[in-house]
């Protein structure tokens, strides 16, 4: 799963970018409105956490810009704003959450959890899939409740996968929701990935539609 930090107080970024990768999560980061306005118009997220003061471009200019063109990615708004009328436009642009500043990082983790999850129609807070069990809130994998260790790249395909289960999912969006920017997407390395994930939950769990992708599903 693949997260955009949007926020110009580089120590708060940071400190955001490195929760959500130690909760599993690939992350980029913008520090201004004109970079995060581009990152998302060309790359593929799972979330957006957008703070609304922003240099170049405002955070509510750049919400409703992408609105308008149809991206549809959970939007959790980040404000200092303390003033009812500023939170409402933030939700009527299109945002789907708010935290108002300062906040507690675990609750932006949760929240962030809850839109990803809402957002692929998972109304339970674990993920299951037969006798395998993953949970966002530690990223925490078991099979048949024996902890099952994983490398982050196996953690966010699987995490991916398991979010959008029952659907063929192709290889190269895989590719788009597990790296970050600028790394090297070789569709070789996510067959490697997959390999490994069938060794440690078993040959069967993840089925390979030819041609188009990879799916997880209720099966034995």
């Amino acid at each position: 799963m693949r997260v955009l930090v949007v926020e110009d107080e580089r120590r708060l970024a940071t400190e955001l970018a490195a929760a959500l990768r130690d909760a599993g999560y690939a992350v980029d980061c913008a520090e201004d409105g004109e970079r995060a306005d581009f990152l998302a118009q060309t790359e593929r997220y799972d979330a957006v956490v957008l703070d609304l003061g922003l240099p170049r471009i405002d955070g509510l200019t750049i919400l409703r810009r992408w609105r308008d063109a149809g991206l549809s990615m959970p939007v959790l708004v980040l404000t200092a704003r303390g003033t009812w009328h500023e939170k409402v436009q933030g939700i009527d642009g299109g945002a789907d959450d708010y935290v108002a500043k300062p906040f507690r990082i675990e609750e932006v983790l949760a929240r962030v959890r809850a839109l990803i999850r809402r957002s692929s129609g998972q109304a339970s807070p674990e993920l299951r899939c037969g006798e395998v069990t993953l949970d966002p809130r530690s990223a925490r994998v078991t099979l048949a409740g024996r902890p099952v260790k994983l490398t982050s790249h196996e953690y966010r395909l699987l995490s991916y996968l398991m979010h959008h289960r029952d659907r063929v999912v192709p290889r190269v969006e895989l590719s788009e929701h597990i790296y970050e920017h600028g790394s090297d997407r070789d569709s070789n390395t996510l067959e490697v990935f997959v390999a490994r994930l069938r060794r440690k939950l078993g040959n069967a769990f993840i089925e390979t539609v030819r041609g188009l992708g990879y799916r997880i599903g209720d099966r034995p």
